[in-house]
């Protein structure tokens, strides 16, 4: 059964898009507790337009989801975001890799939150101070 939950979160999550944001309503609680390094959201109607602005800043989005595991109630899934922006990276496609801690309460998710690196997600992307941020991170990682 818990695996089944998990699959129909991933199912819902590759076929998200501006116009299907019903689904949202599948798999989340009404009290939903959504954060991420950016943002927290609470409750159902305000995840709605987190992710009705999400979809309107961005030409594509897609997850592909690789693995996940869990327990009792809580599911731990890893995946890579895909996305395009018409102000970032010459919209070019770009590539965040994270993971997400859910916790179910009964078949829907009563907290979700996301972990990622909000540099590759966004600083790194922008004109002028992306190469900045990207030479900074690669001055860091050899010291």
């Amino acid at each position: 059964m818990r695996e089944q939950k998990i699959e129909n979160f991933v199912n819902i999550y590759q076929q998200l898009s501006k116009d299907s944001l019903h689904l949202l309503d599948d798999i989340y609680h009404p009290s939903i507790c959504f954060s991420d390094p950016l943002h927290t959201v609470n409750g159902l109607d305000d995840l709605h337009s987190y992710f009705a602005d999400l979809y309107s800043n961005v030409t594509e989005c897609r997850f592909d989801i690789s693995s996940f595991h869990s327990v009792d109630d809580n599911a731990f899934l890893y995946w890579t975001m895909y996305y395009r922006h018409p102000k970032l990276a010459s919209h070019k496609e770009i590539a965040v890799q994270g993971h997400s801690h859910l916790v179910f309460d009964g078949n829907k998710i009563k907290l979700h939150r996301d972990y990622f690196d909000v540099g590759e997600l966004l600083y790194q992307q922008i004109p002028l101070i992306g190469p900045v941020i990207k030479l900074i991170n690669k001055r860091a990682t050899q010291s």
